[in-house]
């Protein structure tokens, strides 16, 4: 079965409505990072919400496009700003002359993206429009995928080369190479970076060089990249501040990404609390495998949380109704889709206690060979996971990440 692909010209001004079928906004354009020696990753969308303002609607909280319209979980309240890596396919693409591989030009009238995975959409095919051979009607179109053409370059190109290298690299290699980079121009990368991409390769380096660059970006985009960081490292970095340019940053990120930052704040860095990350998959007992499944596939979630669902009684974002159990991934793949969670529960998994030590967390995990475990507060309710990075970074020394820096500097 092919992938679905979208012809973005007919994207332009399509509804976009959230799942309950209330309409949010409408499509205004995609947004795209370039790749090295591959299409485009489309990142998001420049959707207009019901204020006329245009806001960024990340692609993975896409939840489906089609007919004429897209459903998407929610869209961001802060205004669209395009960074410097970025391309807006209906502004800066469709419109522009390309070199054929036969060494004709061609204008671009529209392209298509396609979906390659469960939130993951690239630029596919180019719909392209040759110079017409005579003094009547228009040129003859031809489709094209972004590679078989020659695109215009600019005076960004090398800048754009360097960026599509670090969207292409796992986040700790790209960490490196931003460290091996003059101290002005790693600032300028970071600024061109998105904030997704900037918040994954910082989470890979030392609070240092983390607030080095981060101060550098100023504190609204300082707010957007703690936004986009695991709150576990987001809490790590805002605590390494002074209270009040912290509590600063927190009124500028958005509340319910701030609201989990300062839950983890509140719990001491040695005990589960402070360790855990809030964003566990959780699911209600009744929740089918194949939902499990299709939650543990998505780009954004870590593969260590991945691992496992947590299943509780409702509300099912943490702090959760109170906690049922968990069930491994592997024990998901030997039962039906339609098997409810409920009763795969792994018994022999008991949850830890906020208040507990990191040396009792620790011992856990390696006592039953877990990849995460459960914490959950006095009442039994599930208030997030600790995963094994978690316990390796507590364990390692405190300056590890530096030391590793250090080959670089």
């Amino acid at each position: 079965m092919s992938a679905p692909t979208v012809f973005v010209a007919r994207l332009a001004g399509a509804g976009v409505f959230d799942p309950a079928g209330e309409r949010i906004g409408k499509v205004r354009d995609v947004v795209t990072v370039p790749r090295q020696d591959a299409s485009p990753r489309v990142v998001g969308l420049v959707v207009e919400d019901r204020g006329r303002q245009r806001v960024f609607l990340s692609i993975g909280r896409v939840l489906s496009i089609g007919g004429g319209q897209l459903i998407a979980s929610a869209i961001s309240e802060r205004r669209f700003s395009q960074r410097g890596s970025e391309r807006l396919l209906l502004a800066d693409v469709i419109g522009r002359t390309v070199t054929l591989q036969d060494g004709t030009t061609a204008l671009v009238e529209d392209l298509s993206i396609a979906e390659r995975g469960p939130g993951e959409w690239e630029v596919h095919e180019l719909f392209l429009r040759k110079p017409k051979t005579g003094p009547f009607g228009k040129g003859p179109t031809t489709l094209a995928l972004w590679n078989e053409v020659r695109h215009e370059l600019d005076a960004e190109h090398d800048t754009e080369h360097l960026l599509a290298a670090l969207e292409e690299l796992p986040a700790a290699d790209a960490a490196s190479a931003m460290l091996d980079l003059p101290t002005q121009r790693m600032i300028e990368v970071a600024e061109d970076l998105s904030d997704d991409r900037l918040a994954d390769i910082l989470e890979e380096m030392h609070e240092d060089r983390q607030l080095e660059i981060l101060d550098a970006l100023g504190d609204h985009r300082m707010a957007d990249v703690l936004d986009q960081m695991e709150p576990d490292d987001a809490a790590d970095l805002i605590g390494h501040m002074p209270a009040e340019r912290g509590e600063t940053l927190l009124e500028l990120m958005d509340p319910e990404e701030a609201e989990d930052v300062r839950m983890l704040l509140s719990f001491g860095a040695d005990t589960a609390g402070g360790l855990m990350t809030t964003e566990p998959i959780i699911l209600a007992s009744d929740a089918t495998v194949a939902e499990a499944l299709a939650l543990m596939r998505r780009h954004e979630v870590a593969p260590a949380l991945a691992a496992a669902i947590c299943v509780t009684l409702p509300p099912y974002e943490a702090p959760t109704g109170r906690f049922l159990g968990m069930v491994h991934f592997q024990r998901l793949l030997r039962y039906p889709p339609n098997e409810r969670v409920g009763t795969l529960l792994d018994e022999l998994i008991e949850p830890v206690l906020v208040s507990d030590t990191a040396a009792e967390v620790t011992r856990r995990m390696a006592a039953y060979n877990l990849v995460s475990v459960p914490v959950v507060d006095p009442a039994g309710r599930l208030v997030g996971v600790v995963t094994i990075d978690d316990v390796l970074d507590h364990l390692l020394p405190a300056d590890w990440r530096a030391q590793e820096e250090g080959s670089h500097g």
